[in-house]
């Protein structure tokens, strides 16, 4: 068994900021992480981190334009809390050693993003989160915060309350991939989750294989709400053949969409008249798919994004990644001809329930970055506005976990306060099947023990914690199973891309569910051809896959359920967003293996102002 005061889970961004900050809170503070810390995918992020730096701008516009680019599904709190706190957190950036794209003057530069009327968006060429990753990394190396790399969590140690808000976390189990040990990791101040996106539930994302919800589907089968499932972000511009994110800097810099038509269609088709291809980004992405449909796209598949005209110096100085990235994967010059676009699957805006210190509502578990949901991007997320998350909430979650008085929360967790119960008409049961279904909902029968009487000290909770591990691994490895996990995950895959995409209908909808409830009985039967102990990827996968169902049909079912049209989320049958009925989080508990719907309220009321719903155009 291996113990520190804290345990964070993951190595990107959101991973290194909260160990650091426990770390600078005074506690032993560990990293265990399925990646090596600088091949997390923060390091893909191109785009920026937004910030109220200029004198000229202001943290109250900021936060505005992010509720306004939620769609006002965002709360408040959370908003201004972030708002007012990552201008330091850049300014820390820099002098860890961030390299900023500068202008003459010295400043940090700022270019245009979409959904803000300030250019707030600092950067380091087109490759911002790969110089924040390695800044952040070589500060955990430089105060010898010890770094597990290529361990693989596969459960979290909770104590096994009825009431999920009564649990305490303990701690992780982990699987060495280089040696196939299995290891308790006690933590006797906090964990905290973050694990990154849930990019994999689709096929085409801009997402790394590794992004296969990992930390949500833990928290959730633990008792953590999953919130708002049911709004992912499709970036609009991905390269068609691999996925590959062509950063919004280009538009920000002044790339232009074009259709078959040679049109500029943003504004030539009104559907941003005044921001153009510097509208939010959901708004851009049904543009680009509404002109394929109708047939101005390029192929039936793309559009065009040009940016020849910026001129080869400025491409250079600010961008030159997207010319490696347009030549290797599409063979296009960017220089001379135009780049081929279309929406990918990119970010997701739920996750994790948890308040602005990061807390969940079990004792002692924390999540930041993209597998929160704390909430602060509602129901779309603004460009720029997810690096700043991870090192806002990134740094709160470790220094409240380290034990930091951060005084007291304005948001709930869990069935506290006011909530209300969904009347759902799902058209199948979610969760476990019943070959699947333990006394408790889970491979191993329980949360985290064996589901009979509550066992509290830490020491005996990681044990059975480990000893659960130590036979679902065996029974994978031992199985003589008739199904390879790839053929069940490509099954979710192409069910969320087909039905759960930028547009949505209800019979669709249900399709999915019907889809990933077969998934799930064939994922009974699954069984792992490599039965060796020495990086076993093959049985890695697998645990993995178990993520991806889940994770896929809280997204489903979220989806399912909001009969509205709202930021990232359109319902062919519901196209206006409706404040009366949906003005409300989408919640989904676990309980037991099986799943339940409810709703909590949109705090909208800030300390700064209260952000009442208006008409969101750009």
């Amino acid at each position: 068994m291996y113990e520190h005061d804290v345990i964070v889970v993951g190595g990107g961004g959101a991973g290194l900021r909260a160990a650091i900050a426990a770390h600078e809170a005074g506690a032993d503070a560990a990293i265990v992480s399925k990646l090596h810390p600088v091949r997390s995918h923060t390091g893909a992020a191109e785009g920026g981190i937004n910030a109220a730096l200029h004198p000229d701008d202001a943290v109250a516009d900021h936060a505005y334009e992010t509720m306004k680019g939620a769609d006002y599904l965002a709360d408040a709190p959370a908003v201004e809390t972030f708002a007012s706190e990552i201008p330091e957190e850049v300014v820390r950036l820099e002098h860890w050693g961030t390299v900023f794209s500068r202008e003459e003057d010295g400043r940090i530069s700022q270019r245009p993003f979409g959904g803000m009327e300030f250019p707030r968006t600092a950067y380091a060429g087109a490759e911002t989160g790969h110089h924040v990753l390695h800044a952040m990394y070589e500060q955990a190396v430089k105060r010898g915060i010890d770094v597990y790399d290529e361990w693989y969590v596969m459960d979290l140690a909770v104590t096994d309350e009825d009431d999920p808000t009564d649990r305490r976390c303990h701690g992780v189990v982990a699987y060495e991939i280089r040696t196939g040990e299995i290891a308790g990791f006690r933590a006797d101040g906090g964990v905290v989750l973050a694990t990154g996106g849930i990019g994999q539930v689709y096929e085409h994302t801009t997402n790394a294989v590794s992004n296969t919800g990992d930390g949500a589907a833990l928290a959730y089968r633990a008792g953590v709400p999953m919130e708002d499932m049911e709004f992912v972000q499709f970036h609009p511009t991905t390269l068609p053949s691999t996925g590959v994110l062509i950063t919004e800097g280009v538009r920000g810099e002044g790339g232009i969409l074009y259709n078959a038509a040679g049109e500029r269609f943003m504004f030539e088709r009104g559907y941003a008249n005044n921001a153009g291809e510097l509208a939010s980004r959901d708004v851009v992405s049904r543009a680009e798919l509404t002109e394929v449909e109708e047939g101005r796209g390029i192929e039936d598949e793309y559009v065009h994004l040009d940016m020849r005209h910026l001129g080869e110096e400025r491409i250079r100085d600010r961008l030159e990644n997207i010319l490696h990235l347009a030549e290797d994967f599409e063979g296009a010059d960017a220089l001379a001809e135009p780049i081929p676009v279309k929406p990918g699957a990119h970010y997701a805006m739920g996750g994790i329930e948890t308040n602005e210190h990061g807390e969940t509502c079990v004792d002692g578990l924390y999540a930041a970055g993209e597998c929160a949901c704390v909430s602060m991007h509602g129901a779309n997320r603004l460009g720029g506005n997810s690096l700043a998350e991870l090192l806002v909430f990134g740094k709160r979650a470790g220094r409240h976990a380290a034990g930091e008085d951060l005084g007291e929360p304005a948001i709930d967790t869990g069935r506290r306060g006011s909530h209300e119960t969904a009347e759902s008409d799902l058209p199948v049961e979610l969760g476990t099947t019943d070959a699947a279904a333990g006394s408790r909902g889970r491979d191993d029968g329980s949360v985290a023990s064996d589901g009979g009487s509550v066992v509290s000290d830490a020491e005996t909770v990681l044990e059975r914690a480990v000893d659960a591990a130590r036979s679902r691994v065996e029974e994978l490895l031992n199985r003589d199973g008739r199904v390879h996990h790839a053929s069940v995950r490509k099954q979710v895959q192409e069910t969320m891309g087909r039905h759960v995409n930028v547009f949505r209908e209800t019979d669709g909808l249900a399709e999915a569910l019907r889809t990933i409830r077969e998934a799930r009985r064939s994922y009974d039967d699954v069984a792992v051809n490599d039965s060796s102990s020495t990086y076993n990827t093959d049985l890695i996968q697998t645990i993995e896959t178990r993520n991806v169902l889940d994770i896929a049909e809280a997204v489903a079912a979220g989806a399912y359920a909001r009969r509205e049209f709202r930021g990232a989320h359109w319902r062919a049958a519901h196209r206006e967003r409706d404040d009366e009925a949906w003005l409300k989080h989408t919640m989904l508990s676990w309980n037991d293996g099986e799943p339940e719907l409810w709703y909590r309220s949109v705090e909208l009321e800030g300390d700064d102002r209260c952000y009442e719903p208006t008409e969101r155009s750009y």
